[in-house]
């Protein structure tokens, strides 16, 4: 099950307030089981288990420059978009 677009237009980082990229499909965009949120802004990678987003920044995974440099480059390959933060 994916995360309703609704509750994705209000999640944002803990850590910084920024708006998610939510990997419904994992890295490679087929893989449901894996799916993830993730900031680039303050470069944390929230799990989600069992369609339950585990929003703590202790519990995130921090990743380096490269990482998420290349998650950026995956969201764009996969055609994700943070969502709008006009509320």
């Amino acid at each position: 099950m994916a995360l309703a677009s609704e509750l994705l237009e209000i999640l944002v980082c803990p850590s910084s307030r920024a708006p998610l990229l939510y990997f419904a499909g994992g890295e490679r965009g087929d893989q449901p089981e894996a799916a993830f949120l993730f900031c680039p802004t303050s470069s944390l990678r929230y799990r989600i288990d069992d369609d339950i987003p585990v929003l703590l920044v202790e519990e995130a995974t921090k990743l380096s420059p490269a990482e998420v440099a290349r998650l950026n480059a995956r969201a764009r390959e996969l055609g994700i978009a943070a969502p709008s933060t006009d509320r």
